[in-house]
């Protein structure tokens, strides 16, 4: 058998280990460069030697197989005989390559050359851009829509569409409790322009929305396969909510759907068959909304819920389960394949590369991040409930000062019932407005967005100033996109601690530098930076200790990576 044989299993390898390497063109190299140029090469088997006591690498030669002793005994054969320069084989891995991470039937199912998701950042700051690269790739991104008007997200579809044809692509389908009208509308513009695949995020309850676009369209095929055309992936922290996700449709909103006409009783029926979800993000410490779950606990519990659905349910299809949130090195990539994630999901890192819709100066502070550089505040969207937001803390002060309007809110029952004192720092450092100037911007808005918000406020006091402060919320995220330096100590940048492992994993690399990032870069090598890291480990869990930094990785330029790939 050839050293440059594909992948063996892993009774094989043990085979493989007890045999000998003969030697062929090239004698084992024990130098480091020449051990860490072997583990790089990720789509050949790497085989350690011993030679002279040291580990080294075989170059090409043959491996022989020693056989058990009864086949010695019985002259089929007999390892000494054969002539050759032998050493005898410590340590044996497959080739790996980045596109047999993860599930294969995620990627086959999305048309996928790489198990990589790029996740929608709202404000499209998982830009047009981003998901047009990720995209050419082999990888998919997910559109940022939450928090754009209509207008502006119908636009990003046509531009996408145009430019991705066939390619696959995803958008965001935020949840939106004070606003169900704009998130119905919102899968309304998908279904009309055939949107196959929304990430739904910050989900605490299914919608009719949601629910009308997982099953508009189902039907049966020729063979009485259910065929669902549009695919859900959820992005989701707590059990309670993967469970409604992980089952079907909600039979009262099935029946609604029906009554006004929008499925007929028979797509009902199919709809009674399939989970809500396709995919299912087990969402760890991320940026935005999160609940700062640990992964390696998350994943493993939201993986056995599924199989626990599954069984119960008797799904046709598997649920593909990833993991986002804490993925910023390919030290966490690859624990996350390892574990027996489906894919993974990034968003902090990608935030601080140049096809991100945001600003210089945001990308400059996120560069700049370090892991304890995050901090929680208040949301926008879901003020009043007390959900918060993980954002960075370093170099603004939004975290402190949303904190301090949601303070004011549980206490006060009106802007009136303010103390003069607070009202004054109020109006100089946050609105840089008297509070009532402020609500007729506020006014302003809503008479555009959604009128009856206004007659709900002016008949509510304690509601007023919740849009009031919600006001500041939502303007902080745009100053930041739109890099206002007026306002960079108002910038609200949502941020894990992904960023700062990022930037620690870079410092000193070319990586290091904000304009020298994009997504795909990174994407590579994190995926590169898996298959090494996951073949160094199986060959230290055979006993061999590999020489200082061979069995390391630092970032890599595309064009470099892609020459290992060849």
């Amino acid at each position: 058998m050839k050293a440059s044989d594909g992948a063996m299993t892993h009774s094989f390898c043990n085979i493989v280990k007890s045999g000998q390497w003969i030697e062929g063109k090239f004698s084992p190299q024990s130098e480091s460069h020449s051990i860490r140029n072997a583990l790089y090469s990720v789509k050949q088997p790497l085989v350690i030697v011993d030679f002279n006591g040291l580990p080294a690498a075989a170059i090409g030669g043959s491996i022989i197989c020693d056989l058990s002793s009864g086949e010695k005994e019985k002259g089929h054969f007999c390892l000494e005989s054969i002539p050759g320069n032998r050493k005898r084989v410590l340590a044996y891995a497959p080739g790996l390559c980045p596109e047999n991470l993860g599930d294969a039937g995620f990627r086959i199912k999305h048309g996928l050359s790489y198990a990589y998701v790029a996740g929608a950042m709202a404000n499209a700051i998982t830009s047009v851009e981003m998901v047009k690269s990720m995209a050419k790739a082999g990888m998919m991104g997910v559109f940022g829509a939450a928090g754009l008007n209509l207008k502006e997200v119908e636009k990003s579809i046509l531009e996408i569409q145009q430019q991705l044809k066939n390619l696959s692509y995803g958008f965001n389908l935020i949840h939106s409790p004070g606003d169900p009208e704009l998130e119905s509308a919102l899968v309304t513009l998908y279904l009309n322009y055939g949107v196959r695949r929304v990430c739904a995020s910050a989900y605490l309850n299914l919608t009719q929305a949601i629910v009308r676009y997982r099953v508009t369209g189902i039907h049966e095929d020729s063979r009485g396969r259910i065929i669902c055309p549009n695919m859900v992936m959820a992005k989701v922290s707590r059990e309670e909510v993967a469970r409604k996700f992980l089952s079907p449709p909600p039979e009262k909103i099935l029946m609604r759907l029906v009554e006004a006409k929008t499925i007929t009783p028979q797509q009902a029926e199919l709809a009674r068959h399939i989970p809500m979800a396709d995919c299912l993000t087990a969402e760890a410490d991320s940026g935005g909304h999160t609940d700062n779950r640990p992964a390696l606990s998350l994943l493993p519990t939201m993986m056995a819920l599924r199989d626990e659905m599954a069984n119960t349910h008797r799904y046709e299809h598997r649920v593909h389960v990833g993991l986002g949130g804490g993925i910023g090195t390919p030290h966490a990539a690859a624990a996350a394949y390892a574990m027996g994630a489906a894919y993974v999901l990034t968003g902090s890192v990608n935030q601080a590369c140049v096809e991100a819709g945001t600003s210089d100066s945001v990308r400059r502070l996120l560069s700049e991040a370090a892991q304890a550089d995050v901090a929680m505040a208040p949301s926008a969207d879901m003020f009043e409930m007390g959900v918060k937001v993980q954002v960075l803390k370093r170099g603004t002060m939004f975290a402190q000062r949303a904190s301090k309007l949601h303070e004011l809110f549980m206490v006060h029952k009106s802007l009136e019932e303010i103390p003069e004192k607070q009202r004054l720092i109020l109006e100089r450092d946050y609105f840089r407005c008297s509070l009532e100037e402020e609500w007729e911007n506020t006014k302003a808005f809503f008479s555009v967005r959604d009128p009856l918000q206004i007659d709900r406020a002016e008949g509510d006091p304690r509601y007023k100033m919740a849009l009031v402060f919600r006001s500041y919320l939502g303007k902080s995220s745009r100053w930041a996109t739109t890099g206002d330096q007026s306002r960079k100590m108002d910038y609200q940048i949502w941020c894990g601690p992904s960023m700062g492992a990022f930037n620690a994993w870079v410092r000193g690399s070319f990586l290091e530098k904000p304009e020298n990032r994009d997504t795909v870069t990174i994407a590579m090598n994190f995926l590169f930076g898996t298959c090494i890291l996951t073949r160094a480990n199986w060959i230290r869990c055979q006993g061999v200790v590999l020489p200082q930094n061979t069995d390391s990785y630092s970032p890599l330029p595309l064009d470099e990576i892609v020459k290992y790939l060849q």
